[in-house]
């Protein structure tokens, strides 16, 4: 029997202009489509000219100048339309999308969306829903008690998952899918009888309890820092930009 962390899997990761998902940019993005974990991997990649100015600390992060997208992005129209169409081709397929920290994506794509396409993610995957898979919800549910960070950059030493060139979307996306089938072998226990299905609806719980505590402890810091429960999508601000 093959258990679903041993077969196909896709997994979907952006770049950005910064870390707010009501106004900030995706700049490139990447889409990783796996068959199995001895199987060479099937890549899509798109470039994007956001239309803004990319900050110098983003740049700093991913690499990616404003002179560079200008000359190499693509219109974020085109773009966004070609996600949301293979995002929901994963879906109608029933393969699982792995999303490192899937709120921020996710939401990013369906703000980008609404801006450039006057839709959303949502009405794109009405018929065919997301099978999302979190390696940071996962990794923090069943190992909740060890220390440290939870980055993309932990998780791959943790679980001797290689990351050759980080923020890079392709290379995180591919980093993130092998995290999800190292966290499936290494709690086969608690995760092989479960289905990708189950698993979403379970992350969803998971998440908001982790939020919660998150919270509390920015609470007792006396932090004003708010945390969203919602998983794997943030509801619509009633002002995105």
């Amino acid at each position: 029997m093959t258990y679903w962390y041993e077969g196909p899997l896709a997994a979907f990761d952006t770049e950005t202009t910064g870390v707010d998902v009501e106004t900030d940019r995706i700049v490139s993005a990447a889409l990783v489509v796996q068959d199995t974990p001895a199987a060479r991997p099937r890549v899509s990649r798109w470039l994007v000219n956001p239309g803004v100015p990319v900050p110098a600390g983003a740049t700093e992060v991913h690499g990616l100048t404003d002179d560079h997208l200008q000359r190499n992005g693509r219109w974020p129209s085109p773009v966004m339309f070609e996600i949301a169409q293979l995002l929901t081709e994963q879906a109608a397929a029933g393969r699982p999308l792995v999303v490192m920290n899937a709120p921020f994506d996710l939401t990013l794509l369906d703000r980008e969306l609404r801006r450039h396409r006057a839709s959303s993610l949502s009405h794109w995957l009405d018929a065919t829903p997301l099978r999302v898979l979190d390696p940071r919800v996962l990794d923090k549910q069943l190992d909740r008690y060890r220390k440290g960070r939870r980055t993309l950059t932990d998780l791959c030493a943790h679980y001797d998952v290689t990351l050759a060139e980080a923020h890079d979307a392709a290379a995180d996306a591919l980093a993130a899918l092998e995290v999800v089938r190292a966290v499936g072998r290494r709690f086969a226990a608690r995760l092989e009888r479960l289905s990708p299905a189950e698993l979403h609806a379970l992350q969803t719980s998971w998440h908001a309890a982790q939020a919660r505590g998150l919270q509390a402890w920015f609470a007792r810091s006396g932090s004003p820092e708010t945390v969203d429960t919602s998983w794997p999508l943030r509801p619509e601000m009633p002002a995105a930009a």
